[in-house]
């Protein structure tokens, strides 16, 4: 068989079996090392260099690589896998609060375009209308080309990015829906029924992927480990079920691909292991097979074509940069955007690939296009695969640089934390995602995690330390996985509270996680001897979790504010942490202020880093908070109650006893945190930059 493959091969001029699968696979990898490092050093964005080595290898050039079924069918999966990062790294919450953001950029950016496209095809090109409206459509949408830049710069969140992202809703749909226009037209079928027909289908899209793939993707990972390598498998399931559903539905696939990024959102919190096992699949392997797709799509030659396939490229570039440029700056005008965020926009919304390639060759297919169209388009593909990261990667470097310096240097964003945990399995999964998912995005501080053994006169603590070392390795493996460096570390104390106390100050930790059974009796206060002993033992701010379920499961977060809470030292700081684990999750908050005013606790809570959607209700008095927590939260929900430790201001005594009565409502989640002590400066730095 190996024989045979060799001898059907098509052999190029320098010898090599184009066709054989392992060799072309091997050069493929090659391209996907080598490419981005060459074009790094001379400056370019690294994408650029697979598409430019995906032209020079493919068929219309060196004729190394032949563009095989394979490739085709691989980079179809890496648009697919691309499109649907996209909707899973969308700000859903800062959609959801402006949607008109997104409805504006997208809107503007297609209908600009396509009307001047269209007129201009008419007037100065001679196209009949249909002809010069299915062209329009071709640029009028755009391809995320650049994406991979915006995440590795992590300005993914960004007020504009996230309009772009949005807006490619707007733009791909309506391009498509033109395109099933024009091809009906062409059949004499333009009639009302095929606009229901396309508007039917459409819904049925986003109704079935929105409302089926969420409470199925959370029953999942309710019943798997959060490090089980099959919730990676159900999301391919989940993608590639979505995107099969708009083939089916006469929609392109990548549509229903994005919209299942947008379903799944909230359920894969960013920073967490299986965020980063999508990411790393994506940028290491799908994404580059659909950067060297679309290389080997461009021919080179095509400039030599004639005069008629250059003026149409010359009209296609100049209107849609042109076009797409005036989009950009409308739109940043109008919503404020600095000259940063108008450049990322444009770049983004410059990149041509899929949608445009596909209106192309079914305008070929139906005759409405001839070659010159063709190639003129597939020159626009090789223009914008360098345009657009080129612009991207300036405007998001200066993105990145002015969130930097807007933090500034005594940044508080990476929280060092300490992580003690017990021999309880599940526990231990659950209390490192959630130390993850209060990390957000990815810095250089490490999760600490510790377990202490108490010393006792009749064991051998060696055996102790050789019995949990396994358990602290499988843990580094979860961290590694993550991409969150983990430093485990094995302690013998006489005090098990003394011996996190000193570890804290070693490792130098600014927040303190810890795992609390309920389950457990408890024989001194709150929680029990040790948790109780640390919050004596130290200032630092101690976060008590308990863990019904799944952190990425989690739908709404309910925050418990007593009154006089505000005039703690370290308010700030734990309205941020609670603040950034309902960014970093993607979801709501509900403000219960218990026997205080709400209006106070709005105008403190707007004052903090992090922009989540929150809302603020009064709670009259204490034996009202129990009643509204269980009437109001769902299994799904975490509660986060801010806790001062008695004696500080704000302790109320009913605190005491509201851990346990938490461990009895239907979420059977919280997190009661317990801010720091002394430090009313530390807590200052948690403000708004101004």
């Amino acid at each position: 068989m190996f024989t045979d493959t060799l001898a059907t091969g098509t052999i190029s001029p320098f010898g090599m079996a184009l066709e054989e699968p392992v060799l072309v696979f091997a050069i493929a990898m090659a391209v996907f090392l080598a490419g981005p490092l060459i074009v790094k050093r001379l400056g370019q964005p690294g994408i650029v260099g697979i598409v430019v080595v995906g032209a020079i290898i493919g068929p219309d050039a060196l004729e190394i690589v032949e563009h095989t079924d394979a490739i085709v069918l691989l980079g179809e999966v890496g648009l697919i896998y691309l499109l649907f990062t996209v909707g899973l790294e969308l700000d859903l919450q800062g959609f959801k609060e402006a949607p008109e953001n997104a409805a504006l950029f997208g809107l503007t950016s297609f209908f600009l375009p396509f009307l001047v496209g269209t007129f201009g095809a008419m007037v100065l090109l001679g196209f009949d209308p249909l002809a010069a409206v299915l062209l329009s459509a071709v640029f009028a949408s755009h391809t995320l080309l650049a994406y991979p830049i915006v995440n590795r710069y992590n300005v993914t969140k960004n007020r504009a990015v996230t309009a772009v992202f949005g807006g490619i809703l707007f733009t791909d749909t309506l391009a498509l829906i033109v395109l099933a226009v024009v091809t009906g037209a062409i059949d004499g079928d333009l009639t009302v029924w095929l606009f229901l027909t396309v508007f039917a289908n459409l819904t049925i899209l986003f109704a079935a992927t929105w409302f089926l793939l969420p409470p199925i993707s959370r029953r999942f990972f309710q019943n798997f480990s959060q490090e089980s390598y099959f919730e990676f498998l159900f999301i391919m399931v989940a993608i590639f079920a979505a995107a099969s559903l708009a083939e089916v539905l006469e929609i392109a696939p990548i549509l229903g691909a994005f919209v299942a990024g947008l379903a799944l959102n909230r359920l894969i919190p960013q920073g967490g292991t299986l965020m980063n096992r999508i990411e790393f699949v994506g940028n290491a392997f799908f994404i580059p097979f659909f950067l060297l797709h679309v290389g080997m799509l461009v021919n080179p030659t095509v400039i030599l074509d004639g005069f008629g396939t250059i003026q149409i490229a010359a009209f296609v570039i100049v209107v849609m940069v042109g076009t797409k440029a005036a989009a950009a700056w409308f739109v940043s005008s109008i919503q404020g955007y600095n000259a940063s965020e108008r450049g990322v926009i444009f770049g983004l919304s410059t990149g041509q690939a899929a949608a445009a390639l596909a209106i192309t060759l079914v305008g070929v297919d139906a005759g409405v296009f001839g070659e010159q169209v063709l190639n003129a388009v597939v020159l626009l593909l090789l223009v914008t695969a360098l345009v657009s990261p080129w612009i991207t990667e300036r405007a998001a470097q200066r993105l990145a640089l002015e969130r930097e310096a807007g933090q500034g240097e005594d940044s508080v964003l990476d929280p060092n934390i300490l992580l003690p945990l017990s021999h309880h399995a599940e526990l231990q999964e659950r209390l490192l995602e959630l130390a993850f998912v209060l990390k957000g995005e990815r810095g250089t501080n490490p999760v600490n995690v510790l377990t202490v053994i108490q010393r006792n006169k009749n064991d051998r603590p060696e055996d102790q330390v050789a019995a949990v070392r396994e358990d602290l390795e499988q843990i580094a493996e979860i961290g590694g996985a993550a991409e969150v460096p983990v430093e485990a570390e094995t302690r013998v104390s006489h005090n098990v509270a003394s011996g996190i106390v000193q570890s804290a100050l070693e490792v130098q930790a600014n927040q303190i996680l810890m795992g609390w059974d309920a389950k457990r009796s408890f024989s001194h206060r709150i929680f029990g001897s040790i948790i109780d002993q640390v919050l004596d033992r130290t200032t630092l701010p101690v976060l008590v979790s308990r863990l019904g379920h799944p952190i990425n499961t989690t739908q709404e977060l309910f925050v418990v504010v007593p009154i006089g809470a505000d005039h703690h030292e370290g308010f700030y700081e734990a309205v941020h942490i609670t603040k950034r684990l309902a960014a970093s999750l993607g979801i709501p908050i509900t403000v219960l202020v218990v026997e205080g005013k709400t209006h106070q606790f709005e105008r403190l809570f707007g004052l903090v880093e992090e922009d989540v959607s929150a809302e603020f209700e009064e709670v009259s008095q204490w034996d009202r908070l129990l009643p509204t927590l269980e009437s109001r939260a769902s299994d799904d929900d975490l509660i986060v109650a801010i806790t001062p430790r008695k004696g500080d201001i704000g302790w109320h005594n009913e605190l005491a006893s509201l851990p346990a009565a938490l461990s009895e409502l239907p979420p059977e989640s919280f997190i009661t945190i317990h801010p720091r002590q002394g430090e009313p400066e530390y807590d200052r730095k948690y403000l708004r930059f101004e």
